[in-house]
């Protein structure tokens, strides 16, 4: 079985995989990473995104060897060292930008690569980004707010739909 090695939230991580091994598997069952979820295990949900060299990745879609030498991100590194929380992180708390939790590590993950590449996104643009990922008990219309409140945006035109 080969080897793969790859920074994972700035630190090496080196691991013995099957050729078929995708990457949520790898981060979750050799690294211990569980933030990332599986989700539906046909890529619709989004439940698994992580960054791949700083691109926002469904990691149920790539196998890990092919995140050999990659630099990947995962939502346990989206928080301080000291645990406190990122401003997109806080933004969902604040703004009850969650429910169960579970879609919530694809959703932060997106909301970052959203918010590097358009710092002060539209409610439209937000919620097109937000296309592929699924959220079973908010409807949307909270994390929409989490995310633009992160963006610095006030958020108190945003009607409930």
């Amino acid at each position: 079985m080969p080897q793969v090695n790859m920074t994972v939230n700035g630190k090496a991580a080196t691991g013995t995989v099957e050729g078929r091994t995708l990457l949520v598997d790898f981060l979750r069952e050799t690294l211990g990473m569980t933030g990332t979820h599986v989700g539906c295990d046909t890529s619709q949900c989004g439940a698994c995104v992580v960054h791949v060299n700083g691109k926002a990745v469904k990691s149920c879609t790539m196998f890990a060897a092919e995140a050999e030498g990659a630099e990947v991100a995962t939502v346990e590194g989206m928080a301080a060292a000291d645990g406190t929380l990122s401003t997109i992180q806080q933004a969902f708390q604040d703004h009850h930008g969650l429910q169960c939790g579970f879609c919530t590590p694809g959703m932060v993950m997106s909301a970052a690569a959203l918010l590097r590449d358009n710092p002060k996104p539209s409610e439209a643009e937000v919620r097109d980004y937000l296309e592929g990922n699924i959220c079973r008990c908010t409807g949307y219309h909270n994390i929409v707010k989490a995310i633009m409140a992160a963006s610095g945006q006030d958020v108190s035109s945003i009607a409930a739909e």
